[in-house]
């Protein structure tokens, strides 16, 4: 049977929209026969339900993958192994999370699955404390550039993203610009344009770090400007015009962004549930 590749259906800013077309194809797929196939769906099917915080269902879905696994092929195991960790790391048991990604980037180093091995390896660097996030970054970043895989190179991008977090985070600021203008390079040659704006807004967020406020401004102005032309807000953007100008002393200039940056990202659930802190300063300096 003619199945569909489901990897080139996700959409991550919509798992509603992706689980509901994945879920279109799960009929052919069980009546393909294909345990493999059938596997990696449900696998995914998960992924989209623990995006949407449905913890218990995505288990529940992987509960059914356990079935499939002793007929169907490594990457099957693989995919398993790393929408399980998915969803303990998501519910905040990283404990349980991190014996699953440490599985998955040996089995897909050993099965020559280079994607989903860097994958592993990128999520290792998630549940590890910060000494070894860097670590784990190097070597997802390794693996992907010597890879003959586009889809494992295509993680580069992302990978100098995470690894630039992890320096900022520490202070190394320096570094982590190197690594955002590493990261807006590659977005540049994918040309897809959501992901150039984000590396964009790493490197404003770092400049202003560094103390070169005006130049962050400068940036976060230009993609406000390109949002409001696409008919779209993005609250972390506003949220960094705010900080710009407050940190250059125009505390009434900022107000209205800092104002349009809470109504948008109190709607985030994560936000919500993760940095209170955060929102509520925001709402303290739109007043």
């Amino acid at each position: 049977m003619d199945l569909p590749e489901f990897d080139s259906l996700w959409d991550f800013d919509d798992p509603a929209g992706t689980e509901a077309r994945f879920r279109e194809d799960l009929p052919a797929a069980v009546e393909s026969g294909v345990r493999s196939y059938h596997a990696e769906l449900l696998t995914q099917i998960a992924r989209a339900q623990g995006l949407q915080r449905q913890f218990p269902d995505a288990h529940n879905t992987l509960d059914r993958v356990l079935d499939l696994l002793p007929l169907a092929r490594p990457r099957a195991r693989i995919r398993y192994l790393l929408e399980r960790g998915r969803v303990f790391n998501s519910s905040k048991e990283p404990d349980k999370a991190w014996p699953l990604f440490l599985e998955a980037w040996e089995l897909g180093q050993q099965a020559g699955e280079d994607n989903l091995a860097v994958d592993a390896a990128h999520m290792m660097a998630v549940v590890e404390p910060p000494e070894q996030q860097i670590a784990w970054n190097q070597r997802a970043m390794e693996l992907a550039e010597r890879s003959q895989d586009p889809k494992a190179r295509r993680w580069l991008g992302s990978l100098y993203n995470n690894l630039g977090w992890t320096y900022h985070y520490r202070g190394e600021h320096e570094l982590a610009l190197n690594l955002f203008e590493r990261a807006l390079k590659i977005r540049e040659e994918q040309g897809q344009p959501k992901p150039i704006r984000i590396a964009r807004w790493c490197i404003a967020r770092t400049l202003r770090s560094l103390g070169r406020t005006e130049e962050a401004l400068a940036i976060q102005r230009q993609l406000k400007q390109e949002n409001a032309n696409s008919g779209f807000e993005d609250g972390f953007v506003d949220e960094e015009l705010g900080e710009c100008l407050l940190s250059l002393g125009k505390a009434a200039e900022s107000k209205p962004h800092f104002a349009a940056a809470y109504s948008s990202l109190s709607m985030d659930p994560w936000l919500a549930e993760n940095e209170p802190v955060r929102l509520e300063r925001l709402k303290a300096l739109s007043q």
